[in-house]
């Protein structure tokens, strides 16, 4: 009995010291991250791709953020990455806490005989055992510790990965997004030169049999008309192909075009901020640069856990026996408890080189950290002069497609006049289409141009 209460206070004070050692780890809270299995439908659809109500469902750029922030599968991975290394923080927390196993074992023994030769004068048996054993952690000298504060750095680095992933996909889906806008603008652009050419084609038919106009007049006017039919068709396949790339940067790339209708957001709207507050929130926001903060920390901690093969581990263990050597046989019980010190004396260097690789990592971090400082300044600067560049050309480019449209008009009356020429139509449509090209393609770049610096503020 005396033995008995040995072994169980024995086992209370593991358990007692592996909750207090436990309790040095605070436990770490679960924010943010996972990715789940979110699989939602855009609006209209169901969640097989079905059209589920009828009619075209208006698309805003918000709309086409949130689908691509959870339907995007570079999103989706960078979530479960996360999760994984949530996981990792709970394993290394494992090591504080007492390790419980139970174990049972059956052997058939036949003896081999002394001498050879010799009668084997002992009999064939059986032996049955089990017992359960008890491990506890009591002293490692920060190795523990280490590694937990390795894995939640790692933890912080990837819910900074995630953001960071999620800034350049919505990066992507602005710019697909205004691209839509651009194309089916160029496109409507197109298709209103093509009847504005019909209208031209149908006034040199009608001098042509009056006699004022030469035939030349009406071949002309059929091929500017012809021209005209195949730069709708470009026109037309360019905004297909930008569909295309708005659906794949959202990740719906089954998603069906024709069922939806796009709101035109490609007004300007002058975004202000000085080059010196871009830069100040891009240190503050910017996810990649404190994802690579936090794995700096993570190599600091690693140096620690690394040092910690020179120092000595203290555990304590118990276990509880039971042993018969057949099914007839009463159970003999057993026990045993102890401590253990484990004290390293000569691993072959391993350790020092251990120490010595995990400074150089720490270096390697330092200097891509630097780095990144460097990079995050170039981009927040370059975006910036982008952005003053691609507001400055807006107002120009939009007199020079409001002149253009002048210039077509007084061409078309020119012509409708008899005083004009075919040639003077044409370069004057040729003109009036370049202008408005010009014109939607300042306000696209004045949209991209502000969606790159707030990619580079880590702003959304």
């Amino acid at each position: 009995m005396k033995k008995n209460k040995s072994i169980c206070a024995l086992a209370a004070l593991l358990l007692f010291a592996a909750v207090q050692v436990a309790a040095g780890g605070a436990v770490y809270a679960d924010e943010g991250g996972a990715s789940g299995a979110q699989d939602p439908a855009l609006p209209g659809q169901s969640a097989t791709g079905v059209q589920a109500t009828p009619g075209p469902t208006l698309l805003t750029l918000s709309l086409c953020i949130e689908t691509a922030l959870k339907k995007n599968p570079n999103i989706i991975a960078s979530g479960y990455t996360v999760d994984v290394n949530r996981s990792r923080v709970g394993e290394a927390r494992s090591g504080y806490y007492p390790q419980l196993n139970a174990s049972a074992a059956y052997t058939r023994i036949n003896p081999v005989p002394i001498a050879p030769g010799t009668p084997n004068p002992s009999r064939t048996f059986e032996q049955y055992s089990s017992s359960v054993t008890l491990n506890q952690n009591i002293l490692d000298f920060g190795k523990t510790s280490s590694q937990v504060d390795i894995s939640k750095y790692n933890f912080e680095a990837s819910r900074s990965d995630l953001e960071a992933t999620q800034d350049a996909v919505i990066l992507n889906v602005k710019q697909a997004y205004y691209g839509v806008l651009q194309a089916r603008r160029n496109r409507d652009v197109a298709a209103d030169v093509i009847k504005q050419f019909q209208l031209h084609l149908d006034q040199a038919k009608g001098f042509y049999d009056v006699g004022t106009k030469a035939r030349i007049d009406v071949i002309k006017a059929e091929v500017d008309l012809s021209n005209a039919k195949l730069s709708l068709i470009n026109a037309e396949n360019a905004f297909k192909i930008a569909w295309v790339t708005l659906k794949n940067a959202m990740g719906v790339p089954d998603a069906p075009e024709h069922t939806y209708t796009i709101e035109d957001k490609l007004s300007f709207q002058q975004y202000t901020i000085t080059q010196e507050e871009a830069i100040a929130r891009a240190f503050e926001n910017r996810p990649d640069f404190k994802s690579i903060a936090a794995k700096r920390q993570a190599a600091e901690m690693n140096i620690s856990l690394a040092r910690s093969g020179y120092y000595p581990v203290l555990s304590g263990n118990a276990s509880y026996n039971w042993a018969a050597e057949n099914k007839a046989s009463p159970l003999e019980e057993g026990w045993s408890a102890g401590v253990v010190l484990t004290i390293p004396l000569f691993n072959g260097f391993l350790t020092s080189h251990q120490v010595a690789e995990a400074k150089s990592n720490l270096y390697i971090l330092k200097a891509n950290e630097e780095f990144l400082r460097q990079q995050i300044m170039f981009e927040v600067r370059q975006a910036y002069l982008n952005l003053q560049a691609a507001e400055a050309s807006i107002s120009t480019a939009g007199l020079a497609a409001e002149q253009a449209k002048e210039n077509m008009d007084l061409a078309n009356g020119r012509y409708a006049a008899g005083v004009g020429s075919p040639v003077e139509v044409s370069d004057a449509f040729a003109t009036y289409v370049a202008a408005q090209a010009n014109h939607t393609g300042a306000l696209s770049n004045y949209k991209i141009a502000q969606a790159n610096i707030e990619k580079a503020m880590g702003a959304r």
